[in-house]
């Protein structure tokens, strides 16, 4: 069975909203888009409103898909949607770091690998307007 994982591409004034993962080790200090798996009986979009509201402490509006399905090992995929802020500041709740990128900036942090295509798409999506 494979499990769904859901990610916000978060852009607010041009940038880019990424987090820098506090765990698990394996995965420690690398950037991500925030977001996380979808529970049993959740659409994606639910799920991925509710990652948001737990993992940043704010409300988005979710947006155009990014890309299909992104692999994330045997048995995971991701799926992730440009977003945009409702109300609230996002907060490192569960996570190192924040940074908000400009696209002249989206390489500065060391994504990690499953995730740099779905940036390369992104900034597709951002430049081509």
């Amino acid at each position: 069975m494979t499990v769904v994982v859901v990610g916000a591409a978060i852009v607010a004034d041009g940038r880019l909203l990424a987090a820098q993962r506090a765990e698990p080790p394996e995965l420690a200090g690398g950037w991500e888009f925030p977001g996380g798996k979808v529970d049993e009986g959740e659409s994606d979009e639910a799920a991925l409103v509710r990652e948001c509201q737990e993992e940043l402490g704010v409300l988005v509006e979710i947006g155009e898909r990014v890309g299909g399905e992104w692999p994330l090992g045997d048995d995971y995929v991701m799926r992730v949607w440009l977003a945009s802020l409702v109300s609230g500041v996002p907060e490192a709740k569960e996570h190192l770091e924040l940074r908000w990128l400009s696209l002249d900036e989206l390489y500065d942090v060391p994504w990690l690998a499953a995730d740099l295509p779905v940036v390369r798409a992104v900034e597709f999506m951002l430049r081509e307007g």
